[in-house]
């Protein structure tokens, strides 16, 4: 049976009330722009609500941090202060997960950001969102990894100490019960 990735009335109601709340509790992350309008496009396209409520589910708190004006497009970001708790120790794609003999995580970030309709952060994305407050300050996320680094067996991750953004690097078959990944996606 296929799935389908579309919530029920009732859910997309939740879901736009929890964000709504979270848009006004935040204005520092999106000055100047207006909930109605980010609403009409969430209402337009029922499976953004969709991947917006597994970034709910995993613990990433979705919040708009952008508007394009040239695509017409809002950004979240999952805004949630530690790496979201439900995303946690996997390692970094699929290869990664084959390539390991024992004690395989459940998934890989790549498949799961994949499975909920989203991208994983790159650097330069992750370090907009520390502009925006101070994230993983005792965690630490995967971010997108360049296919040279990836080729060679490895994997980059970002996170927050000493008030300074690093980025680090590990194997990609490792995991971490205190390293994610965080989304973005478009809408």
């Amino acid at each position: 049976m296929k799935k389908t990735n579309k919530l029920s009335a009732a859910e997309t109601g939740e879901l736009l009330k929890t964000l709504k709340t979270r848009f006004e509790k935040n204005m520092n992350c999106h000055k100047g722009l207006d909930w109605t309008a980010v609403q009409a496009k969430l209402e337009a396209q029922p499976d953004k609500c969709w991947s917006l409520q597994k970034m709910e589910e995993t613990g990433g708190e979705p919040d708009v941090v952008a508007y394009d004006k040239k695509t017409n497009e809002f950004t979240f970001y999952d805004c949630s202060a530690e790496s979201p708790k439900g995303r946690r120790s996997l390692c970094y794609d699929h290869q990664a997960l084959e390539s390991r003999k024992e004690h395989k995580p459940e998934d890989s970030a790549i498949n799961m950001a994949a499975d909920m309709g989203v991208d994983i952060l790159t650097e330069t994305q992750y370090r907009e969102l520390q502009q925006l407050g101070q994230f993983d300050l005792k965690t630490s996320s995967w971010v997108s990894t360049p296919a040279d680094i990836r080729k060679l067996g490895g994997a980059v991750f970002c996170d927050r100490r000493y008030n300074t953004v690093f980025l680090y690097h590990n194997g990609a078959e490792s995991y971490y019960a205190a390293r994610g990944f965080r989304c973005s996606l478009k809408v």
